[in-house]
């Protein structure tokens, strides 16, 4: 089992906590290797966010520019000023680097979903090694969806709303076939903002994209640990998925070592209660399947 959703640096201004951002010294990535190791995982994924890379600006744009609300567009203006610090060629190389030094590590990417851009992106990504792509809905316009500074949204857009807005990008990139697997598919509930019922029939629509594209979903613990309280996708979503035939993958969202691998038996529970019996591990892209464990 590994975790394919790890980070190597935290969001915001460096607190001085592990290493400096942009910097990875000698131990660092064996710490996440070592903290998986002992919670009896075999392989731990890296998926820095493309948007926090120097190099991603001219492709991704300033989309926030677009948003009619100023000032969520300027929450994000200053959200990503801050956020960006990181580059794709060191990060790069410092997971290549540990997988040429026998490391069991894979290269992967968290690829931000904007329609106007991802074809732009995923020429600009193609050069480089990756074991797997992860895409994600981080906002939806210039709104940063799943960012606290901005969770008032929800009432003045109208919950209903947000999730009609979220789950038809969601549907978008399930659709495209362009990344291998689909992040934290309901991030969109992580600050506890859910519809009075269910809305089974936008989960039905992404379940359906990803079905037909054969992109895979992550069961991710994050949610564990935020507002919401739960895993992603919550249980009916994800039995959809098991249904629908879409594979999964296994994901903490873990931004230090401490977190890889964490909760990992409770991943394997959800998605053994959804119907699962395999999760795929992925080299160069290419998918495999491997039993659940625990």
């Amino acid at each position: 089992m590994g975790d394919y959703h790890v980070h190597l640096h935290d969001h915001g201004p460096y607190r001085g906590v592990g290493p400096p951002l942009g910097e990875y010294p000698p131990g660092y990535i064996e710490a996440y290797v070592e903290q998986a190791a002992r919670r009896g995982l075999s392989e731990v994924g890296f998926t820095e966010h493309l948007y926090r890379c120097v190099e991603s600006e001219p492709v991704l744009g300033r989309f926030w520019a677009r948003e009619p609300r100023s000032d969520l567009a300027e929450q994000t203006e200053a959200f990503i000023a801050e956020d960006r610090t990181l580059s794709i060629e060191a990060y790069v190389a410092a997971v290549v680097d540990a997988k040429d030094r026998g490391l069991p590590v894979k290269l992967g990417l968290e690829v931000d979903f904007m329609p106007d851009s991802i074809e732009a992106v995923m020429e600009f990504l193609a050069p480089y090694p990756w074991d797997f792509l992860i895409g994600a809905i981080h906002w939806i316009g210039g709104w940063s969806v799943d960012h606290g500074d901005a969770s008032y949204e929800f009432a003045r857009r109208g919950v209903r709303q947000a999730y009609e807005d979220y789950f038809d990008l969601e549907t978008q990139l399930a659709a495209s076939g362009t990344v291998d697997v689909l992040a934290h598919v309901d991030v969109v509930k992580v600050h506890g903002d859910v519809p009075a019922e269910a809305p089974v029939d936008l989960y039905a629509e992404v379940v359906r994209a990803a079905a037909t594209s054969g992109t895979a979903v992550e069961v991710s613990s994050s949610g564990l640990h935020k507002p919401i309280g739960e895993i992603y996708p919550a249980p009916s979503l994800l039995a959809m998925f098991n249904e629908a035939g879409v594979p999964i993958t296994l994901a903490s969202d873990a931004h230090e070592p401490a977190n890889c691998g964490r909760d990992a038996p409770a991943l394997a529970r959800a998605a053994r209660a959804a119907g699962y019996t395999e999760h795929l591990v992925f080299e160069q892209r290419d998918p495999a399947f491997r039993v659940l464990p625990y």
